[in-house]
């Protein structure tokens, strides 16, 4: 049984809402401390959070960003991303 299915099962009583484990893009870029924009050209590049679109409506899955989050992590000891890099961040 799902847990749409379980849900609605129970009558509703003590059930969460069923996109309790999603966030907008804007709550997502308010966690993230960055633009709605930003997000967005991070869809169009492939780099970032994967999203869901429903309708015009765009939704991350909470755990599908902190996967994300926990695969942005880097080895202290492995080399560092900027280096070999121009301090502007442009080659």
């Amino acid at each position: 049984m799902s847990d749409l299915e379980l849900d609605s099962s129970m009558g509703g009583v003590g059930t969460r809402p069923m996109l309790s484990e999603w966030m907008t893009r804007a709550e997502l870029a308010a966690e993230l401390d960055l633009t709605s924009e930003t997000l967005c050209r991070w869809t169009a590049r492939r780099i970032g959070p994967a999203p869901t679109q429903v309708g015009r409506k765009v939704l991350y899955r909470r755990e599908t960003v902190r996967a994300w989050l926990l695969a942005q992590e880097q080895d202290r000891n492995a080399s560092s991303r900027c280096a070999g890099k121009n301090p502007r961040g442009r080659r």
